[in-house]
């Protein structure tokens, strides 16, 4: 059982994280000042920095959330013989869930996660080498088991199948796809990728 002030650290750090959610959706991510940031979340501008040095740091953070739901979503709905597709399904849909539920500030987000004004960091690196430290076993398996070609970069298939999920948010927030269709066209996206589209 968390000590109280572990429990104190962590809502101190939601706080943070929900008052960056308002904010960088209202106002940009760029136009958000740190002193906003403290006063939204009620808290000093040294609190501010003692969990987060910079913004991109908290772009970060909520990357790391929305991992660690992932991870928790595969662990609890999934072994290692689940078929592929439905272990994609688990984990664009994860993702989706945090987007959806969190729409402008998501669009923010994905802006700065998939093209950011500055180059990437070595923190940024490693929250991306996460997601791959994730995705890659599952890959690996697959081609082990006859679900994907031998030979391939898991990183080329990490792109194959990323690049679906990012259509498919665009979509979502042009209206041309409507939330409860999401699931379906994500599966049908992930089904054609994997069978091929050659008659």
């Amino acid at each position: 059982m968390s000590s109280i002030r572990e429990q104190n650290k962590i809502k101190k750090r939601r706080c943070i994280l929900d008052a960056a959610i308002k904010l960088f959706s209202e106002n940009g991510f760029q136009q958000t000042s740190i002193e906003e940031l403290a006063r939204e979340a009620g808290v000093g501008k040294g609190t501010v920095y003692s969990y987060f040095q910079t913004k991109r740091d908290i772009v970060r953070a909520f990357c790391d959330d929305i991992l660690e739901y992932t991870r928790s979503e595969l662990a609890a709905k999934t072994n290692p013989d689940t078929p592929l597709k439905q272990q994609l399904m688990i984990i664009f849909m994860a993702d989706f869930k945090y987007v959806s539920e969190n729409k402008e500030f998501s669009r923010v987000f994905l802006q700065e996660k998939v093209f950011p004004k500055e180059a990437f960091s070595e923190e940024d690196f490693e929250v991306q080498n996460n997601y791959f430290e994730m995705l890659y076993p599952i890959y690996q398996h697959a081609q082990e088991h006859g679900e994907l070609r031998k030979g391939l970069e898991l990183l080329h298939i990490s792109g194959h199948f990323y690049a679906l999920y990012l259509l498919l948010v665009s979509c979502w927030y042009t209206g041309m796809i409507p939330t409860e269709n999401i699931p379906e066209a994500m599966e049908t996206m992930i089904t054609q990728t994997l069978e091929g589209l050659a008659p």
